[in-house]
Formats: C-alpha cells, structure tokens, sequence
C-alpha cells in the first residue's frame, strides 16, 4: 500500500483525475466511528492526514489503510 500523500498527490496532480468524484473515509475520535466526506473538503479542513482510513471513488475502495 502506497502512502496517503502519494494516493492524494496522485489525486490532486492526475489530469485524469477529478477531486470531487472521491470520498475520504475517517476515524472520528469524538463519534468514536468512521466517518464520510468529500475529499476535497477533508483537504480543506483541519482533521489530521493520521485520521484517514480510506478512499473511495464512487463506491470502489481505491486506498485502503485498513489492510
């Protein structure tokens, strides 16, 4: 498994990639649960990287820290 940055790197500087069609899976410590949002706004916030479990795109798990 890749790094988080370098999936988001790819993500972000791919041509043939477009931001808003991935989901960032996080763990929220206050919920105590994963948690959803758009990758863009994951980026846009002040949740830490260290939080990211996971990337979908559409409904397929393309980065997965999990495993």
């Amino acid at each position: 498994m890749k790094p988080f940055h370098e999936a988001l790197n790819k993500i972000k500087w791919d041509p043939k990639e477009k931001i808003e069609d991935y989901t960032i899976g996080y763990w929220d410590r206050i919920e105590g649960k994963f948690l959803e949002m758009p990758l863009k706004e994951f980026i846009e916030s002040d949740i830490p990287e260290h939080r990211a479990r996971y990337i979908k795109k559409g409904e397929k798990i393309v980065w997965d820290r999990r495993k």
